[in-house]
């Protein structure tokens, strides 16, 4: 079962262009997949459960289909069944969703994670016979992805609930709708087998204290083995180290979000010396002021 610390990965991309902060690498914007590896190995030595590609924090938004069919291909390569690769398939087209979910299942990712279709704003009816044809199309492993103020449309519990019961291959759902009381609720309409994944770090405790079995991580990015730690010890039964790890955190997450993720993230990581800082447009580097502060912040954790 997929449980712990899923690091939802950033992709790296070469350091050359106007809104890098260091120069050198190779052709702006091109995915660096030298970087991509070391990512993947410096996560399993440092405790992380599982990889997430291609989701929100890797820019899917601005990856073509070919480079997002390519970092699949690399990841399960990598990872060489050492951890658990989640292949981000979501699109506000159902055809473009499949696609992907079929790619992931052809070259060996272990889950697909489909986010409900953003902008086109779907009924619920919609979203439930989006998931019925991705599901019924290819037989891998579908966790959803709610991310209401990203996508602008909200699955209901039960309409998870309704999915879930008629879709054989819907194991779970990454929850980031900000509402414990809508996790709560879809937690009383499902059975015991279903997974539910926090996609927000700073209620991770909270979602597993009501049957959570992990968390879609952006902070795990950064400090790895204490968001393991977070949820093992939960896991384990050790509430008071839990709260301690889920307290410890804070200031680091609320930090990674002063900017649009993950806008702070790669930020972050290029100071930390792990990759070279560029993003793709429309996102752009943190203002001077924000930036100081999230040296600031990472200074204090001794993270540079």
């Amino acid at each position: 079962m997929l449980k712990g610390s899923i690091v939802a990965l950033v992709t790296p991309f070469s350091a050359q262009g106007e809104i890098s902060l260091q120069s050198g690498g190779k052709e702006n914007g091109e995915i660096n997949e030298e970087r991509f590896r070391f990512l993947i190995n410096w996560h399993i030595e440092n405790k992380t459960d599982g990889v997430l590609i291609c989701g929100t924090t890797g820019e899917s938004a601005t990856l073509s289909h070919p480079e997002h069919k390519k970092l699949m291909e690399i990841a399960v390569d990598e990872a060489n069944k050492r951890i658990p690769i989640i292949a981000g398939c979501g699109s506000n087209s159902t055809k473009e969703a499949l696609d992907l979910t079929e790619h992931a299942k052809k070259v060996g990712a272990d889950y697909a994670l489909v986010i409900t279709p953003y902008y086109n704003k779907p009924t619920q009816e919609g979203l439930y016979q989006h998931y019925k044809k991705i599901t019924s199309s290819v037989n891998i492993p579908v966790i959803i992805y709610n991310v209401p103020s990203r996508t602008g449309s909200n699955i209901l519990p039960e309409t998870v609930a309704r999915v879930y019961k008629d879709c054989k291959n819907i194991v779970g759902i990454k929850e980031a709708s900000g509402s414990l009381d809508q996790i709560t609720e879809l937690m009383t309409k499902v059975d015991s087998d279903f997974l539910l994944f926090s996609g927000s770090d700073e209620v991770t405790l909270p979602i597993l204290s009501v049957g959570g079995v992990g968390v879609i991580s952006v902070v795990a990015n950064i400090a790895p083995k204490e968001t393991h730690n977070l949820v093992a010890s939960f896991l384990d039964g050790n509430l008071k180290e839990a709260k301690k790890m889920q307290l410890y955190l804070y200031d680091l997450i609320k930090a990674l979000f002063i900017e649009t993720n993950p806008i702070p993230t790669k930020t972050a990581l290029s100071l930390m010396g792990l990759i070279e800082f560029n993003l793709r447009l429309p996102l752009y580097k943190m203002s001077e002021d924000n930036l100081e502060k999230l040296k600031k912040i990472l200074k204090g954790y001794k993270l540079i």
